[in-house]
């Protein structure tokens, strides 16, 4: 239980470097893939471990194994491969999840690593929003676990879903890692790097929750003329 629990202290804050420099790019692949693959990994630090890992191979700390290539350049590119891959497949085992479970998920009772209410919103998110929330959730912590596996609950067609599924994964990788590939040797960064990373987080929703507060004023602007 105390490794468990050290384990998770150390997914947060400054150990979080430490561990990216322990497991490399299998512990990279393995956090990505399980936070978008697995119903439990919805407390998995996504975009600051991105951000942290491009940090790291821009300052020259990580690097790619061997026999890929070693330098910066090389192994910002080794590194955005790996976690492209993590990312789709991870939504793919998510998708799959949710279509093999179905409806009957919801009625889960919450746990330690299960809490319905997450499940619930990202459901609501979804309706609103169709497809696109694949590619929004990205960059929301909780969503990012539980969209797919609502994608999946819903039958949304496979094929539409990888479309979204690959364009997400891609762009959300890119844009967390190489963020932090050039940015992660600044000083203001490196002092300041949670706070950096929630700031680029709130910029990636902004449009998302612009879009829904225009949806939700032009409802109630609607709901008026409806009762009269």
């Amino acid at each position: 239980m105390e490794a468990i629990q050290h384990f998770l202290h150390s997914l947060h804050g400054e150990q979080l470097a430490d561990l990216i420099r322990w497991g490399g790019f299998v512990i990279l692949f393995a956090i990505v893939f399980a936070e978008t693959g697995l119903l439990a990994g919805f407390f998995l630090p996504g975009d600051s471990l991105l951000f942290t890992a491009g940090a790291l191979v821009g300052t020259g700390i990580l690097k790619a194994p061997a026999p890929l290539p070693q330098d910066p350049a090389g192994s910002v590119a080794a590194l955005c491969a790996t976690l492209i891959v993590a990312a789709i497949a991870g939504d793919t085992v998510g998708y799959w999840f949710g279509r093999k479970t179905g409806p009957r998920l919801f009625n889960r009772p919450d746990s330690r690593v299960f809490k319905r209410e997450h499940l619930i919103k990202t459901q609501e998110f979804y309706e609103k929003h169709g497809g696109k929330t694949i590619i929004l959730a990205r960059w929301m912590p909780f969503a990012r676990t539980f969209a797919p596996i609502v994608a999946g609950v819903a039958e949304m067609p496979y094929g539409e879903f990888m479309t979204y599924n690959v364009v997400g994964g891609i762009t959300w990788v890119l844009s967390m890692t190489l963020l932090g590939f050039f940015l992660g040797g600044v000083e203001f960064v490196k002092e300041h790097n949670e706070k950096v990373i929630l700031g680029i987080i709130f910029l990636s929703v902004l449009p998302a929750f612009i879009h829904f507060l225009k949806e939700r004023t032009a409802k109630k602007a609607v709901e008026p003329q409806t009762g009269s």
